[in-house]
C-alpha cells in the first residue's frame, strides 16, 4: 500500500511515474470484475454512512437531565430511549468499517500481486484504482466527521454506564441484545480512536503487508531440504502471534501444517 500511497501522491513528474488514471471513465475489464463487484457492493453504502454520520447529533440534553435528577425515573427512561437507538447507528458505522476492511484487502491483493508493479496495476486495472481513492476519500471524510462530533462518545459511554448499571440491578435493557459486551468493548476501542476508520484500515494493510511476507518466507523454507529448515519452520509455527487467529490466511495456516 505504501508503494501504491507513492505513486498516487507523486509530485515529481521527471522522476516519477508518468500514466494518465481516467477516473471518470474508468470501467472494469473483465479480470477485475470479481473483485470490483465485490469492493462496489460496499462503496455503494459509503455516501448513506456519511449522511447519517453528519446528521448525528446526539442525545446531550436528554443524557445531563437523567444526570442531574438521578432519582427521576420518568428522565432515566428518557435519556435511555434517546441513547439506545443511536447505539445503533453506532453499531451500523462499526459494521462498515469491517466491511471496508473486508475490501481494502481484496483490493490490496489485486492491486499489488505478481508480476506487475504497483505502477503497472495502476495503468491496467483503473477500475480498481478508482475504488482504491474512493476508499481513501470516504475515510478521510468519515474521520473528519467523527473527530469534530464529541456527542459520539459522550453516548456511547452514557449507553455503557447505563447498561452496566442495569445489570448490576438486575433491571432488563432494552437494546442489549444488539449490542453484547464483547461488540461493545470492540466498540468502545474504535471509537476511542482520534481518526478510527484510518486505524481500522492502516491495521489492516499492515496485516496484510506481513502476510505477503509470512508467505514468501514460508515458500523460501518449503523450497529447501526437509532436515535443514525444519526449525525454522517449527519456529513460525509456534511462535508466530497471530497465527491461529480467526482472521489469519487459510492459506498460511495450511502451509505451515
Amino acid at each position: 500500500m505504501g508503494n501504491l500511497l507513492k505513486v498516487l501522491t507523486c509530485t515529481d513528474l521527471e522522476q516519477g511515474p508518468n500514466f494518465f488514471l481516467d477516473f471518470e471513465n474508468a470501467q472494469p475489464t473483465e479480470l477485475e470484475k470479481e473483485i470490483y463487484n465485490q469492493v462496489n457492493v460496499v462503496l455503494k453504502d459509503a455516501e448513506g454512512i456519511l449522511e447519517d454520520l453528519q446528521s448525528y447529533r446526539g442525545a446531550g440534553h436528554e443524557i445531563r437531565e437523567a444526570i442531574q435528577h438521578p432519582t427521576d425515573e420518568r428522565l432515566q427512561e428518557k435519556a435511555w430511549g434517546a441513547v439506545v437507538p443511536l447505539v445503533g447507528k453506532l453499531k451500523k458505522f462499526y459494521e462498515f468499517s469491517q466491511r471496508l476492511e473486508s475490501a481494502l484487502r481484496g483490493l490490496l491483493g489485486a492491486l499489488t500481486s505478481t508480476p506487475y508493479s504497483p505502477t503497472q496495476h495502476l495503468e491496467r486495472e483503473q477500475a480498481l484504482a478508482k475504488q482504491f481513492a474512493e476508499i481513501l476519500h470516504f475515510t478521510l471524510r468519515f474521520d473528519e466527521l467523527k473527530m469534530t462530533n464529541p456527542a459520539i462518545q459522550n453516548d456511547f459511554s452514557y449507553y455503557r454506564r447505563t447498561l452496566s448499571r442495569m445489570r448490576i440491578n438486575n433491571v432488563p435493557a432494552e437494546g442489549e441484545n444488539e449490542v453484547n459486551n464483547e461488540l461493545a468493548n470492540r466498540m468502545s476501542l474504535f471509537y476511542a480512536e482520534a481518526t478510527p476508520m484510518l486505524k481500522t484500515l492502516s491495521d489492516a494493510t499492515t496485516k496484510f503487508v506481513s502476510e505477503v511476507c509470512m508467505k514468501g518466507c514460508i515458500k523460501v523454507l518449503k523450497d529447501q531440504p526437509p532436515n535443514s529448515v525444519e526449525g525454522l519452520l517449527n519456529a513460525l509455527r509456534y511462535t508466530t502471534k497471530h497465527l491461529n487467529d480467526e482472521t489469519t490466511s487459510k492459506q498460511i495456516k495450511s502451509m505451515l501444517q
